[in-house]
């Protein structure tokens, strides 16, 4: 899962792939603001096909985080 998010994170933000680690702080260390993190929810739901609820959205700190919230999601 975590291969599959950074490869979205990577190409829709522009990332460097080097940053893109499990530990990785969306704000803080990927400058992903929180306009960005409603595009990144929209597009796991398409991608995933999951309900990212808006209420969910602010305990997704790190990349890490986001991976496990689509395991738990898709189970």
């Amino acid at each position: 899962m975590f291969e599959e998010l950074r490869k979205i994170l990577i190409e829709e933000f522009n990332l460097d792939e080097n940053d893109v680690t499990e530990d990785a702080k969306l704000e803080a260390d990927l400058g992903i603001n929180s306009l960005e993190l409603a595009e990144l929810a929209f597009k796991l739901e398409d991608e995933f096909g999951i309900e990212v609820k808006d209420e969910d959205i602010p305990s997704l700190i790190t990349v890490g985080d986001v991976a496990n919230y689509i395991e738990e999601k898709k189970a």
